[in-house]
């Protein structure tokens, strides 16, 4: 039996075409032989890494489009809880959710190229006849190992995941995260920045944040103490804080920052040397401080006019600041 002969009869037992496709063309049995091997495995292959790398296109297309402003709320975050933004500037609110959106468009990313890539890779090894069962069990013990080794790096990208989700804190809040306190300036899946008041810059690691203060979610509140002396009236002077205090919130630059007429609490503290009032008012997150400020001036002023007694006398230092009287 020729060689030509001996090739036609392997190919009529091959299931596949293409070797007497190629038989029939070339003539030549090794090629024909070799087909599958040389020609439609590597076809599959390329195939398969283009379907893969358009599907990934497609599909990051559609992400970086949900999660773009354009001068609108990214469509991303609609199905997510977000805080109510009437506190805080336009400006402050969009840089806010386009950071957010920006964060979960480059994690959504990153899981569709990983799930993409990966069903890619099986099936290009499928097409080379690898036994795939020792192979994923491999993986699982390699997948154990890096997860126990790895485990703080999981929990940081879990803490983000979920802090980015539940809208916890986002650009320009003041938070309090425990060990570091100060206004957040990058908001990612392993680390959040923050400045504090020093400007010194804090990396927080998302895993190590068991709590969180926000204050510049909703409102905020500007406690004012006020201390006078024991010969001084109590009542007189509420009365006096109260009527300056609501006045002041009436007129800039305090306006446009007080939420609410100032109230005045009573007296908070009394020691052998103080009667401490406090007065209260809802301000704008993040202007707590300032009203703050403001308030003391503008009641400072009017407690000299109306003759209400510091606790000590003039040139008198405190008793807590260490020195002697």
């Amino acid at each position: 039996m020729s060689t030509l002969q001996l090739a036609q009869s392997q190919c009529s037992d091959d299931s596949s075409q293409w070797c007497r496709t190629i038989l029939d063309w070339t003539g030549n049995p090794w090629l024909a032989n070799y087909s599958k091997l040389l020609i439609a495995t590597p076809l599959k292959v390329l195939l398969i890494i283009v379907l893969a790398f358009l599907v990934r296109y497609i599909l990051h297309k559609i992400i970086t489009k949900l999660s773009s402003t354009n001068g609108h709320p990214p469509r991303l975050l609609q199905p997510l809880r977000e805080r109510n933004g009437d506190s805080v500037s336009g400006e402050t609110l969009a840089e806010q959710r386009s950071q957010r959106a920006r964060t979960l468009g480059s994690v959504l990313k990153s899981i569709v190229s990983f799930v993409i890539f990966g069903f890619a890779t099986i099936y290009i090894l499928q097409e080379f006849g690898v036994d795939l069962g020792p192979l994923i069990a491999s993986a699982g013990v390699v997948g154990i190992a890096l997860g126990f080794g790895a485990q703080n790096l999981v929990r940081d990208f879990l803490a983000g995941m979920f802090m980015m989700v539940e809208d916890q804190y986002g650009v320009g809040d003041w938070v309090d995260l425990g060990e570091a306190i100060g206004t957040v300036e990058t908001v990612g899946l392993r680390v959040t920045t923050l400045r504090d008041v020093n400007g010194t810059v804090w990396y927080v690691r998302n895993g190590e944040i068991l709590r969180v203060g926000n204050s510049s979610q909703g409102y905020a509140v500007a406690v004012v103490d006020l201390p006078i002396a024991h010969s001084s009236d109590a009542r007189r002077a509420q009365e006096v804080a109260d009527s300056v205090a609501g006045t002041a919130a009436q007129r800039e630059p305090l306006a446009k920052d007080v939420l609410a007429k100032p109230e005045m609490l009573g007296i908070n503290q009394i020691t052998s040397d103080t009667i401490t009032l406090r007065l209260t008012a809802k301000v704008r997150p993040g202007q707590q401080w300032a009203v703050q400020r403001l308030l003391r001036a503008e009641i400072k002023r009017a407690y000299d006019e109306a003759d209400i007694k510091p606790p000590y006398p003039a040139g008198r230092l405190m008793p807590d600041s260490g020195e002697q009287q």
